[in-house]
């Protein structure tokens, strides 16, 4: 496929997207507000198309536009795939092989995203321990 539909869902990423990496399948997100994988790390606009769920819910305006993008945009997504694929590999390295996880593999790229979330996460634990019994302050963690 040229494209692959990736109407978001009820959690921050599913398999769609990364088997859409995976074939080098330009993603279509339809979305108005989407967490994806590793965001701050890569730039999803260099290889995917963002679409509002208004507008992918008119008739015929999503095939009129995917028709509309030039033969020379898709390659160029295709070549920034190709680029970020490797990104989305999660490498089965054990602790006792002499092999290690890619440096920019996904899973360095989640210990990356953890250790960057860590200190807002500890500080919304200390802020919440510190709370007045029966105040109504929310959490302010925005560790998403």
């Amino acid at each position: 496929s040229e494209f692959c539909l990736h109407p978001a869902g009820d959690t921050p990423s599913s398999c769609r997207l990364f088997d859409a990496i995976a074939s080098l399948c330009i993603p279509v997100i339809v979305s108005d507000d989407i967490e994806l994988p590793f965001e701050g790390m890569i730039d999803y606009t260099e290889f995917s198309i963002f679409v509002s769920v208004g507008n992918a819910m008119r008739p015929k305006w999503l095939t009129n536009y995917l028709r509309n993008i030039s033969k020379q945009q898709k390659d160029e997504f295709r070549r920034n795939l190709a680029g970020v694929q490797h990104i989305f590999e999660y490498e089965n390295t054990h602790q006792s092989s002499k092999v290690s996880a890619p440096e920019d593999g996904a899973v360095n790229h989640i210990w990356k995203k953890i250790h960057q979330k860590l200190p807002m996460i500890q500080e919304a634990v200390i802020r919440e321990k510190r709370k007045p019994e029966g105040a109504s302050i929310p959490l302010r963690c925005h560790c998403t």
